[in-house]
C-alpha cells in the first residue's frame, strides 16, 4: 500500500492473495509443516531435550523467521556467484541476534533454527548458477513482497495464539518469482 495525493492505493493485491492462496494449496498438499515438525522433533530427541513442550514450536518459529525473506535468498545467490558473502555475513549477525532474543523467550529451540538456515542457504548458494537467470528485479521484488506477507503470518502465530501453518505457505514464494515473468 502507499500514500499518493493524499490517498491510499494498493499495489500487487492479486499477487498478494494467489500467489499466498497457490502456495499454501501447494504446502498443504506437500505437508511442509510436516517436514519441518519431523526435523525439530528428531533435533529434540537427539539434543536431549525430549521433555522440552515448547522446543518444537520454538524451533519451527525461528527458522521460518530467519529462512523467509529475500536477504537469505539474495545473500546466497551473491555468494554462489561471486563468491562475496557480506550479505550472508550481515543476514548472520541479525539473525544471531534474532535467535538469541527468541532463545530467550522461547526457549533453547530456536538456537537449533542453525539447521534448516544452514540447509536452505546452503542449497540457494550451490543452485545460484541455475536460479540466477530467474532472480530479476521484479522477481526479487516479488519474492520479497511475499516474503514479508510470510513474516507478519509468523509475528501473528507469536503474538496471537493462533496457529498459521506459515511453512506451508513457502510455495507462494516460488509463485511470486514465476508471476514476474507474466
Amino acid at each position: 500500500m502507499t500514500v499518493v495525493d493524499g490517498q491510499l492505493k494498493s499495489q500487487n493485491s492479486m499477487l498478494l492473495v494467489l500467489s499466498l492462496a497457490l502456495g499454501t494449496l501447494i504446502g498443504e498438499v506437500l505437508h511442509i509443516e510436516g517436514w519441518f515438525e519431523r526435523l525439530g522433533i528428531w533435533l529434540r530427541e537427539k539434543s536431549g531435550n525430549g521433555q522440552d513442550s515448547q522446543f518444537l514450536d520454538a524451533f519451527l518459529t525461528a527458522s521460518l523467521t530467519v529462512c523467509i525473506g529475500a536477504m537469505a535468498i539474495i545473500g546466497s545467490i551473491q555468494d554462489g556467484l561471486t563468491g562475496d558473502y557480506t550479505l550472508l555475513a550481515i543476514k548472520s549477525i541479525l539473525d544471531f541476534i534474532i535467535i538469541f532474543i527468541m532463545t530467550a523467550s522461547l526457549g533453547k529451540g530456536a538456537g537449533f533454527s542453525a539447521v534448516p538456515v544452514f540447509l536452505f542457504q546452503g542449497s540457494v548458494t550451490l543452485l545460484a548458477r541455475l536460479i540466477e537467470p530467474l532472480m530479476t528485479d521484479q522477481a526479487l521484488a516479488n519474492l520479497s513482497f511475499i516474503g514479508s506477507a510470510l513474516i507478519f503470518c509468523v509475528g501473528v502465530n507469536i503474538i496471537w495464539d493462533k496457529k498459521i501453518r506459515v511453512a506451508n505457505m513457502l510455495p507462494a514464494i516460488v509463485i511470486a518469482v514465476i508471476w514476474s515473468f507474466f
